[in-house]
Formats: C-alpha cells, structure tokens, sequence
C-alpha cells in the first residue's frame, strides 16, 4: 500500500468519525413524535452544551449549525453528515517548484530567501519562503550539507521547532525585582 493510499484511508476514517458525531448530536432531534416546539427545544439545549468532539476537545456547536445537520441528515442521510474530502489544488506551478529545487540542487547552501530572490529577478514572480522551505523537505533537499561553522540565517524544518524568547529587568514590587 502507499503512502497516498494509507493518507486517503486516515482521512476517509476521520472523516466518518466527524459523521458519527454529528449524528450523535441529532438523533433526537430525527424524532418524529417531537412537536416542532419541542424540536426547537432539545435543539436550543444542545447548542448551549459544550460536547467532546471525535479528537477530544471540547466545542459549542450552534443552533444553526444543529439545524442544518437535522436538515442534512434528512435529505441524504449519514452520508451527508460526512464531510466531503478536500480538493486541494497546488496553486504554486510545478515548474517553478522544480526550477527552485534544481536551484538547491545546483548549491546546497543555498537558502529559500536566496532561492526567492532568483526566482523573482528571473521569472519575475517567486512563492513565499515557506512554500519553497516545505518544497525542500519533501523533496529531500534538506539536511547536513554546507558549512554549519558559519554564523547567519537558518531554517526550521517544521513550525514551532524553534522557538525564541527574552526577559527584561522590571520594577522592583514589595522589595523584590521583577522580570518581564
């Protein structure tokens, strides 16, 4: 199986553990016997309850939304409480994306803003430095190559790997020194 195959069959599965948690929430509501007036009820008390959505958080599903499911739910069954998968269309043209990473090809300590900068004097239209960064990684471009002894830029390979901080001496308060 690939690695596409398995993405589509864990997307697939969460997809239809959204569907099944929406259905818990209005499966009441699917009641027959239930007056409109009691409909809107139960609906009203379950948008001001917070639920356990299939991931483990906690969220607050509006009176609308818990309409528009019971409506859903009604015209096309569970299936249409399953979210559709996304189609995800690349709006960065491969061709720029392989000219950028025969440019790292071409020299490895090249970094995405260097890369920007030629892109956009020769083609004269470049992505953003964290497309081209994510575009290395998955192609591989990445790693130990090039002079690490040197000081200057560098690059994360993910979000929130790096973080920074800093302090600053405060006011004293009740005698004691403060850090901000």
């Amino acid at each position: 199986m690939t690695s596409s195959e398995d993405e589509d069959r864990r997307r697939a599965e969460k997809a239809r553990q959204v569907g099944l948690f929406r259905y818990s929430l209005v499966q009441d509501l699917l009641d027959n016997s239930l007056t409109t007036r009691e409909r809107g009820r139960l609906a009203r008390e379950l948008a001001e309850k917070e639920h356990t959505d299939p991931f483990g958080r906690q969220v607050k599903v509006s009176r609308g939304t818990i309409d528009r499911w019971t409506r859903d739910y009604r015209g096309g069954g569970f299936a249409a409480l399953v979210p559709e998968p996304r189609k995800a269309v690349p709006r960065t043209p491969p061709e720029v994306l392989d000219l950028a990473a025969a440019l790292k090809r071409e020299n490895p300590g090249r970094t995405a803003a260097q890369i920007q900068r030629i892109l956009r004097t020769t083609q004269g239209w470049s992505p953003t430095e964290r497309t081209l960064q994510r575009h290395f990684v998955n192609a591989g471009l990445t790693g130990a190559g090039g002079d690490r002894s040197v000081f200057g830029r560098f690059e994360a390979t993910r979000g929130n790997e790096l973080w920074t901080g800093d302090a600053l001496h405060g006011p004293r308060i009740g005698g004691r020194k403060t850090y901000l």
